[in-house]
């Protein structure tokens, strides 16, 4: 379960400099109306994207605190 939580944490790791990215884009000047709304787009998905991995990564470290040794599948 530790690995999970490791790839996890790279993975969001990743997003936010994607994030950060898309940031420096819209800071520039040159964009047009358009082009600045598909990048409020992916900025809003990638900020639901975070949050949502952040939450499955508190339910991984919650169940490592517990000492449980499977992470519990919910379909």
């Amino acid at each position: 379960m530790t690995t999970e939580a490791k790839k996890l944490s790279g993975l969001i790791a990743g997003l936010r400099k994607s994030l950060d990215g898309i940031n420096k884009q819209r800071a520039s000047t040159k964009l047009s109306g358009a082009e600045m709304g598909l990048l409020d787009e992916r900025r809003n998905n990638l900020l639901l994207t975070i949050a949502a991995l952040d939450d499955r990564l508190s339910a991984v470290q919650g169940l490592i605190d517990l000492g449980r040794p499977h992470v519990i599948r919910v379909h």
